[in-house]
């Protein structure tokens, strides 16, 4: 049993000395209580050492883990003079008051870092106490305001932990009910399964009262019971009185004390010693288990991550070599994986990336890209119609010119490059970002990190010039002839022959396809039924549509476009609107909108009115009339007096249509070609390849290969760790788990108890062996029995013990309130 603390010790060692600050409950005993109740004394009292700090006001400030070490000769240690033996305990005491401000200052400030001293003597038994700052109320000096929150707050982070006993001191000549340490202990603990009680300073209560009812167990019961103990007085201190003699006039205290002799054996510096000591190791028993389990998942955690470094050698050259080639190998891997999609550690699960990303800015970006950039019809048509007129010069031009359908369609097709450019840009970001997630592997190794990321980037940089360059070939490619014998093309007698059957069908042969989208407002809606808000319209070959919003889930309506045509709506003068209007109707008066005539719609601004209706226009609805402007040079399409030349700009726009989708499905198709093989498979080539070859012809490989400090740091602590776990796991393995401890006393009632010999009342067990009966219980047979309590103030005279006596019966004929017998050695 004796060795188990020392086993204790042990694994503190095996972290502390190792550095390891691991989140692992050791069993050990916090000393917890008021200033000035003793804590201190009780200590040196343990080493029979004056060692500690003393003086007025916080003299703790940091926490003292203290272990006692029973050993041959005395000195003492600490944990951060490592190797150095003080066998002077005032050099003990002047090196905690030096600790103490290096961390705290000299403010009276405190600090949760521990102190650790260990101390070896041959006159302590084996125990481990943590010295906690004592409770205190009212901040003085240079104290923080918030004082007595910071000292609570620390006592609690160690008494919380479920492997930590509680040493409760309270002095004597305080109420038992005003016990800070009590009450705090209560908190945490309010089973009282950790708690012991130790009631100091019982020499200097006042004359007539004793504690004989606390240290019975009788007032606020705990489960483990009360300890009393005396220690030196201020005077004891400042004259330098010896601790032996102190604890010799404290069992000669205890012996002589009317109140306390029957009990003498069961209180006292020596017997609480004991009675921790006991407790201690039956708690160590108790929690080694526990504490295994723990230190097993902590190893079988940290297994995994020290794997590749329990056999690596800082400066070895091979393990290096063999490290990089490995690196290479795994990116190598992880770049084709997240290129072609497969599943492994690198998968993201929040978003598209890698070859996922790249397959949707082929196939989503950039159709979006192209359809983006299409031009408006408003000024597409004007377009058409001054190439027409300025390809005709003075002539009257009887048929549709060709050199006007190639003018307009080099100038759609030139503007695809930008698309083409910034699908490739997209692509090359991405591909970047791949790269450098692959590379996070590589992050002990910064330089080769680095390094790799610079020739990776390099020559995906070069491709991409060199990919730009080829699709703008391409681009090129398409203005360099026009294709019109394609077998997708419709040719120009069938777009004129669409340009006459629409003009006298007034619709479009153009499938449904979309020709615009865009926010409109319905403007002849009342409020109440969502007139005043902007809807989103959706314009077809066919038909119009209304949306909620932009996502188009919730339609609105849908009208068809046969037979509508359009109007201009003018504000009138009283009229809060500043909008543009104009109105879809139908010639014949049937109702366009459920009770409407007309459907008013409204923009922003002119040009947004006029592209509209430009869109309308190529959908096949026309104006109510047409009027002519004063210049001609500025007369539009919409607004032209000439038939034949509408009809041949609605031609040439039929013909554009039709080959711009030919052009535009090759770019779709060709574009991710392009990028595919002159930048994705040969950056996965170059990677597989020859990546290797430039890291070797880049510099030194052994600079290359150092390590970076924190990874050089987190190597070195995760190995500290693993091995202070492996050796923790050693020391507790070969703990013999079959001894015999006493078990923990029953339960007691923690509301207060009436004293008297009207009440008897037996105690709980003591932790250091069974009690003795009760004063007004009958004395064992061959024991001896305690004298009853004066029930006056008046001490009666101290009487020797005699061996067997027990103690005298109270005469009959005494009334209840009359002074007791006196006292007499009882007979056989």
């Amino acid at each position: 049993m004796d060795t188990l603390i020392p086993i204790v010790n042990k694994l503190q060692d095996a972290f502390t000395q190792l550095g390891v600050h691991m989140q692992l409950d050791l069993p050990q005993i916090a000393v917890v209580g008021g200033q000035s109740a003793g804590k201190s004394s009780v200590l040196e009292n343990f080493v029979g050492k004056d060692f500690l700090p003393r003086g007025s006001g916080i003299v703790t400030r940091r926490p003292l883990i203290l272990q006692l070490i029973n050993g041959i000769t005395e000195y003492g240690e600490f944990l951060h003079c490592k190797g150095k033996k003080f066998t002077s305990f005032d050099e003990i005491r002047k090196e905690i008051e030096d600790e103490t401000d290096r961390v705290t200052g000299s403010n009276k400030g405190i600090s949760n870092i521990p102190i650790n001293l260990r101390v070896y003597s041959p006159h302590v038994l084996n125990l481990t106490l943590i010295d906690l700052p004592g409770l205190t109320k009212v901040a003085i000096g240079d104290q923080p305001v918030d004082i007595e929150q910071q000292i609570r707050n620390m006592i609690l982070q160690f008494i919380r932990k479920e492997t930590c006993l509680i040493l409760a001191v309270t002095p004597a000549n305080t109420d038992l009910a005003n016990s800070d340490a009590l009450k705090l202990a209560k908190e945490v603990d309010p089973q009282g399964i950790r708690t012991i009680g130790v009631i100091t300073k019982l020499d200097l209560m006042d004359e007539g009262t004793d504690a004989r009812d606390i240290l019975e167990n009788k007032l606020l019961p705990l489960r483990r019971g009360y300890i009393g103990v005396v220690n030196r007085s201020q005077k004891d201190i400042e004259g330098r009185k010896d601790i032996h003699a102190a604890l010799a006039a404290e069992r000669k205290f205890f012996l002589s004390h009317p109140s306390y002799r029957h009990i003498a054996d069961r209180l006292g510096t020596p017997y609480l010693q004991r009675v921790l000591n006991q407790q201690l190791t039956n708690h160590i028993r108790d929690t080694l288990p526990g504490l295994r389990d723990k230190l097993q998942k902590q190893m079988l955690a940290l297994e995994k991550d020290v794997q590749e470094f329990k056999h690596f050698q800082p400066g070895d050259t091979s393990i290096k070599t063999k490290a990089m080639l490995q690196m290479i190998q795994q990116l190598q891997s992880d770049f084709e994986r997240t290129i072609e999609g497969s599943g492994s550690a690198l998968v993201n699960t929040n978003e598209l990336s890698g070859g996922a990303k790249i397959n949707r800015i082929f196939h989503e970006r950039l159709r979006f890209e192209i359809v983006k950039m299409s031009c408006d019809e408003k000024e597409l048509r004007r377009e058409i119609s001054f190439a027409i007129r300025n390809i005709h010069g003075i002539r009257v031009g009887l048929f549709t010119p060709d050199m006007a359908f190639e003018a307009i369609v080099k100038r759609q097709i030139a503007q695809l490059k930008e698309p083409v450019i910034k699908c490739v840009d997209l692509v090359v970001q991405e591909l970047s970002a791949v790269v450098r997630l692959c590379t996070d592997k590589m992050s002990r190794y910064p330089r080769l990190r680095e390094e790799t990321e610079r020739i990776i980037t390099t020559h995906i940089r070069e491709r991409e010039q060199m990919c730009k360059e080829q699709i703008l070939l391409l681009i090129d490619f398409e203005l360099a002839y026009m294709n019109t014998n394609h077998e997708d093309f419709i040719g120009f007698a069938n777009a004129q022959n669409k340009s006459e059957n629409a003009n006298k069908t007034g619709t479009r042969q153009l499938g449904n396809q979309v020709i615009r989208k865009g926010h409109m407002v319905i403007q002849n809606l009342g409020i109440m039924k969502g007139g005043s808000r902007p809807y989103w319209f959706v314009l077809t070959s066919e038909s119009i549509s209304w949306y909620k919003d932009e996502d188009e889930k919730e339609k609105k309506f849908m009208l068809p476009l046969d037979g509508l045509k359009l109007r201009d709506i003018e504000q009138g003068f009283m009229s809060m609107s500043r909008r543009v209007t104009f109105a879809l109707f139908s010639p014949d008066g049937r109702n366009v909108y459920k009770d409407y005539k007309q459907l008013e719609l409204s923009c922003e601004t002119v040009e947004d009115v006029e592209s509209w209706k430009a869109s309308f226009l190529r959908a096949g609805v026309y104006p109510e009339k047409q009027e002519t402007q004063e210049n001609g040079d500025e007369t539009s399409v919409e607004t032209s007096t000439d038939p034949q030349l509408e009809r041949q700009v609605e031609t040439i726009r039929n013909l554009v249509d039709s080959y711009m989708k030919i052009v535009t499905k090759t770019t779709r198709d060709m574009v991710p070609k392009a990028i595919m093989m002159l930048i994705i498979n040969n950056t996965k080539d170059f990677i597989n390849g020859e990546l290797l070859a430039h890291l070797y012809a880049s510099g030194d490989q052994a600079q290359m290969m150092e390590e970076s400090a924190e990874a050089a740091s987190k190597r070195e602590e995760m190995l500290r760790m693993y091995h202070a776990c492996k050796d923790a796991l050693r020391i507790i393995g070969d703990v013999s788990m079959a001894t015999v401890s006493a078990p923990l006393p029953p339960p007691v009632k923690n509301d207060w108890l009436p004293s008297g010999l009207d009440n008897p009342r037996l105690s709980p067990p003591s932790p250091g062996g069974p009690r003795k009966p009760a004063p007004s219980a009958q004395p064992a047979a061959g024991g001896r029995g305690p004298p009853p309590p004066p029930a006056s103030g008046r001490p009666a005279p101290a009487i020797p013990n005699r061996p067997g006596g027990g103690a005298p019966p109270l005469p009959g004929g005494r009334p209840g309130g009359a002074l007791p017998p006196p006292l007499l050695p009882s007979r056989r």
